[in-house]
């Protein structure tokens, strides 16, 4: 007689969805970084408190521009755990928080479909795997963009106001100042580098040689460096701001979508502002630095530097 035993289909393992979140703030100001923290600690909250989801982290940026990828390892770190399968549901704000650049943004939220993973953005109600959804997650980042298009414009127009008046705050360090309140600030030690410097060109230096000899006594850069570049060296001496002066709109950012910043060689104005911060050199001496580079400019050295004629000279015999 048979005997028949029946073998009962395995309970199915309960797996808990891997569940993270994507934040993002504009600036880097006290106000921003609470929000940041504040969104942080929400998203880590309701993430843990949700039984059937397991915290797989969130990632953030702060201080980036929403309209590139570029730059913002949060976001970069993420769509590569997500890419290990480490995640498998994101949690957002909004669509301008993950891209202000349309066709970026639907780039990642295909890059995530096709990997099975779905993002939803809290504050239109979208989730990226709805079929309809992508048509209005466009309509919503093309909002995005044209916002960012506006403040750009609007930015623009301010600065070339502020230019116009003589007017540029948004100074870099370097040797021989400080920016403290948007000001330049003498630095009496550094100052003493910068003289030294332009003393040791007018004296008939090369670059090099003013390198060899700044390192030989031991004198760092602005930077705390040991090693000086030649490129840095020649930069200060064509500088004039070491003599009071300030050359406004040598760069410019062409396109506010790549944010890729060109030099400035006539496609826009620029503006030459005299005596608007304390000098570290005086213009005679910064002109005749000048003057002494576009005269060995015109010189033809040996791999020696020793003198072997003028770029005419060789130009006559080239001729």
């Amino acid at each position: 007689m048979k005997k028949i035993r029946m073998i009962p289909v395995p309970p199915k393992e309960i797996k808990k969805l891997k569940v993270a979140a994507y934040c993002r703030v504009s600036t880097k100001s006290k106000k921003q970084r609470a929000s940041l923290m504040n969104q942080i600690w929400y998203y880590t909250e309701q993430i843990l408190n949700h039984d059937d989801w397991q915290f797989a982290g969130v990632y953030y940026d702060f201080g980036k521009s929403g309209l590139r990828k570029k730059g913002r390892t949060g976001l970069v770190r993420m769509l590569k755990q997500a890419d290990k399968g480490e995640i498998d549901y994101i949690l957002t704000k909004s669509v301008s928080r993950v891209s202000r650049d349309t066709l970026e943004l639907l780039n990642i939220i295909r890059y995530l479909k096709e990997r099975g993973i779905s993002m939803y953005f809290e504050n239109e109600k979208l989730d990226s795997m709805d079929s309809a959804a992508e048509s209005y997650i466009t309509l919503a980042g093309a909002v995005a963009q044209e916002e960012s298009s506006n403040i750009s414009d609007n930015i623009q127009w301010a600065v070339t106001r502020r230019f116009e008046q003589g007017i540029f705050t948004n100074y870099k360090a370097f040797t021989g100042y400080e920016c403290i309140d948007g000001e330049l600030v003498i630095i009496p030690e550094q100052a003493k580098i910068v003289r030294m410097i332009f003393d040791f060109y007018l004296e008939g230096h090369t670059f090099a040689q003013i390198k060899a000899e700044l390192e030989k006594r031991n004198i760092k850069t602005a930077t705390g460096k040991s090693k000086w570049d030649v490129t840095t060296i020649q930069k200060m001496l064509k500088n004039e701001k070491y003599k009071g002066d300030s050359l406004l709109q040598k760069t410019f950012t062409e396109d506010y979508l790549n944010g890729i910043r060109k030099k400035n060689i006539g496609q826009r104005p620029k503006y030459y502002v005299k005596g608007c911060h304390p000098a570290i050199i005086s213009s005679e001496i910064f002109d005749k630095v000048q003057e002494e580079m576009f005269r060995r400019g015109r010189l033809v050295m040996d791999e020696k530097g020793k003198r072997e004629g003028s770029l005419q000279t060789f130009s006559y015999f080239a001729g």
